[in-house]
Order: structure tokens, then sequence, then C-alpha cells
């Protein structure tokens, strides 16, 4: 499972170009591919218009709160990325730049294997549980978060309003994933 965020119709976050590095136009980004490189594959780059998160501009209808931003430079640096915006040699210029979210058009995301999800596709499903035979509304995945041993989905309202924190382990607790009704089936105990 990779993690990504839904930012418009077509488009999703892959990253976020966070300030400044040197003088002479180039930014750090923190990249949500994995690995972090993956985001310098994308040969087209979009840019949250200053002072939108990509929650905001979901539902935005594609790009209308994006612009294109060309780069012609990247590269790993330390544990981190830098990239060079193309025409920006300037430090003050690239601090425009800064905190502002990266998206791709989802046409240009890889193909995952069968029984594989982004995690933008799992988001705002809802999620049933079939506990011993019986089932249990508990609500929509609101995000994920990466635990190291394995994905967690944060699902959150439902039969009784609560927070639960499911892990994403397909075959164990996820029993099915049903993109086209919306709808994760796991088999959890509706007291955890």
């Amino acid at each position: 499972m990779a993690e990504h965020s839904v930012v418009g119709e077509d488009l999703v976050t892959v990253g976020r170009i966070t300030t400044v590095y040197g003088v002479r136009g180039w930014v750090k980004v923190h990249s949500f591919t994995e690995p972090m490189d993956n985001i310098l594959q994308f040969s087209r780059w979009w840019l949250a218009a200053a002072g939108q998160s990509s929650e905001q501009g979901q539902g935005a209808g594609g790009t209308a709160n994006w612009q294109p931003l060309e780069i012609d430079q990247g590269k790993r640096h330390g544990k981190g990325l830098i990239v060079h915006i193309k025409g920006v040699d300037d430090r003050d210029l690239a601090a425009q730049f800064c905190q502002r979210d990266i998206a791709i058009d989802g046409s240009e995301m890889p193909q995952l294997d069968e029984g594989e999800y982004y995690w933008h596709q799992l988001q705002g499903l809802q999620v049933v549980s079939q506990f011993e035979g019986r089932e249990f509304r508990f609500g929509e995945v609101v995000r994920l978060m990466e635990t190291g041993a394995n994905d967690v989905m944060v699902v959150r309202g439902g039969d009784d309003g609560r927070e639960r924190l499911i892990p994403y382990l397909p075959g164990e607790y996820i029993t099915s994933v049903d993109l086209k009704a919306g709808q994760i089936t796991v088999d959890w105990d509706p007291e955890f």
C-alpha cells in the first residue's frame, strides 16, 4: 500500500515543498512516495495555490486551484530530496514555492497488482465489521498511518461514533475491499 491523498478529480498529492535550500533556487521536498525519490519520476508536477492545503483542494475539479510546476533538476540530499525549479535562480523567488503541496495527475501513477491499493483510494471508504456473524458499521477511513510493522486505518463515526485504529492486514483483519461500493469489510471486534 502506498501513501497519497486525492486533491481533486484527477490530481493526487505526492509531496510538499518545505523550505529553500541554498541561494540558487533549490528547494527541499518532503516526498510521500516510496521510495522517496520516486517523486522525481513524474513528468509534470502541480503546485497548490499559496495558502491551500490538499484537503482544501478536494473536489476542486481537477487543476482549478493548482498551477503547473516545472522541475529541471532533482536529487537525494542527506535524508531528503532537493529540486531546482526551472527558471528560478534566486532564494527569495524560491521561497514563494515553499509550504505548498505537490500533486501529479493520477493517470501517471503506476498500476498496482490486484488487491493492492493506494492510500488515497481507501480514504473515505465505509468500514463494516462482520464479527462473529454480526454486522457493525464503524464509519469511514479518515486517514492511514504507517507504524513500521504495518499500516493502520483510522476509522471514525459509525454506529457508536468512536474512533478506531484497525491494522490494514488483508487476509487477517481486512476481508474485502470494494472500491465501487465504497466499502471495506473487516473482521474486527466492535469492543476494540
